[in-house]
């Protein structure tokens, strides 16, 4: 059996992809009106319209019915991921406990993993991560995601794999939490380019240089800048900045249409924004998009003065 706690869009998905791989997976909800619309109509609209969830998958109320399997994927916003940890004392012993989130803790300035592990130090813990649309894996498209984890990761990565679910598994937990995480920042600024009107020569070069910046404070951290090479970082970047199914990316075309964004809907590449600002100021960092979309999400300075600022910061080697 494979818990999964959070019955959003990506969470489902994959109870929709594990189940019709063979797995036996148990989908947990806090909202008990969701669970109980799901038991009975077999799908989560509310999350994921139009998809049908496998026999093989029950839906719960009670995060202990997840709990004891082979693994519990965590498939929440990252900004809960440490107080869910902390209240659900029914989660114990070595169980995989797989982070399916991508940000940086506000609180504690710490990826997914090293959130796990600082509250479930006996767990082993990982990050599923990288190019992916919750819809596309629903409907059983090939996808493609890293799995990292400091342990060794093959029995995980064997479980968690299926037909058309894809996984490479890595031991750099930091390069692959940064590469899911900061990538999320520059589809942001992709997004403001876009709705902008700057044009794709404009968003190219964005994403080249957001590229450099993700990688240099990976390097910083102990990261191999490979692994941005690989799905968790080049791969995810490119998908998030190109597509209208990312989040960030919407929220950066209505920051450069001068628009207001829905605001139920998570936008993780806000927080992650806004914790890796004070991430790169202890490290001496330069990282100036990211610092430019955390001042603009907070209405700190407006769109021209960004592009300004941007355009014009000194001439230097590539």
């Amino acid at each position: 059996m494979i818990g999964i706690a959070g019955a959003g869009a990506f969470g489902t998905a994959l109870a929709v992809a594990l189940a019709k791989g063979g797995c036996e997976v148990r989908l947990w909800a806090r909202d008990t009106q969701q669970v109980r619309l799901m038991q009975e109509t077999g799908r989560n609209d509310s999350a994921l319209p139009g998809v049908d969830l496998p026999k093989s998958v029950s839906c719960h109320a009670d995060i202990a019915d997840v709990c004891g399997g082979e693994a519990l994927l965590l498939a929440m916003p990252m900004q809960a991921l440490g107080g869910a940890l902390d209240s659900w004392q029914q989660i114990h012993g070595r169980q995989p406990l797989v982070a399916c989130c991508k940000g940086v803790d506000l609180a504690t300035l710490r990826g997914p993993v090293a959130v796990i592990a600082a509250r479930r130090p006996g767990a082993q813990a990982a990050i599923l991560t990288g190019p992916s649309f919750a819809a596309d894996i629903a409907r059983g498209l090939p996808t493609a995601l890293t799995l990292a984890t400091a342990g060794d990761g093959a029995a995980l990565q064997e479980l968690l794999s299926t037909p058309t679910l894809r996984l490479y598994r890595t031991d750099d937990v930091i390069g692959a939490e940064l590469g899911g995480a900061l990538k999320n920042v520059v589809a942001i600024a992709a997004g403001t380019v876009i709705g902008a009107g700057l044009g794709d020569s404009a968003r190219a070069a964005l994403m080249t240089r957001g590229y450099a910046e993700m990688v240099r404070l990976a390097e910083a951290l102990g990261a191999r800048a490979e692994t941005l090479a690989g799905l968790s970082g080049l791969g995810d970047l490119v998908l998030t900045c190109t597509s209208q199914q990312s989040r960030n990316f919407r929220f950066g075309c209505a920051l450069g249409r001068g628009e207001t964004f829905d605001p139920r809907v998570t936008v993780e590449g806000v927080a992650t924004a806004r914790a890796v600002v004070r991430l790169a100021e202890t490290l001496n960092i330069d990282m100036p998009i990211t610092g430019m979309v955390n001042a603009l999400a907070l209405g700190r300075i407006a769109l021209n003065d960004a592009i300004s600022q941007l355009m014009s910061r000194p001439l230097k080697q590539e």
